[in-house]
């Protein structure tokens, strides 16, 4: 009997924009459009961007306003429609509950892990707590263990854990160092093309 199947997604840069660019963008702040993509230290990364908020004395709702004003990438939608129809599918992000609730309606609400933000009376981001270690790989490595096929897709350092962890995982639309750096997974241009991917290693078919 072939086992069900089971997809794990990164959010942002794989079915949304990143929410610290456009951050960015938004603010003229060019040192919050660092990311996961060139940045492999997450908790230096958060660190370094609570300073930066700080300094600017920007607050979660300067943040949401901006989250507001975002919406899924081009094809999304289809992409995660496609997906649910023949598996089960789970979004794990390193983003954060308050950030991503808009993005997930708009996406039909898929079931998404990430973390928490610790916020001040004030509406000042005063920490951040991660669900734990690592909770990708885990992530991946307990639906294993329930013995879903579990495959993968994701854009960043943060993703490679994970994908190394699935039974399939797969780069879609990483910077050009990653796949240097990780070249024992396939990397993907168009959702087009990871559905192909998918379909192939979960035997899912593509019609």
């Amino acid at each position: 009997m072939r086992k069900p199947v089971l997809v794990c997604l990164d959010l942002e840069g794989v079915l949304v924009p990143e929410i610290w660019i456009n951050v960015a963008l938004k603010t003229g702040i060019e040192d919050l459009k660092i990311t996961t993509r060139e940045m492999p230290d997450y908790d230096k990364l958060m660190e370094r961007r609570l300073k930066i908020l700080d300094r600017h004395q920007l607050k979660i709702s300067d943040i949401q306003t901006v989250i507001a004003q975002m919406g899924p990438l081009d094809g999304a939608l289809e992409f995660v429609a496609w997906l649910r129809e023949r598996c089960q599918v789970v979004i794990l992000s390193d983003t954060f509950y308050q950030f991503a609730e808009p993005l997930m309606r708009q996406l039909g609400f898929p079931t998404l892990f990430c973390n928490q933000l610790e916020i001040d009376g004030c509406g000042r981001i005063v920490a951040y707590h991660m669900r734990m270690m690592d909770p990708k790989k885990h992530a991946v490595a307990a639906f294993k263990s329930l013995k879903f096929l579990t495959m993968a897709a994701g854009d960043s350092y943060n993703d490679t854990a994970m994908l190394g962890e699935a039974d399939a995982g797969f780069f879609f639309c990483p910077p050009e160092h990653l796949p240097k750096e990780f070249p024992q997974f396939p990397v993907t241009r168009t959702y087009s093309e990871l559905q192909g991917r998918f379909a192939k290693a979960g035997d899912l078919g593509l019609s």
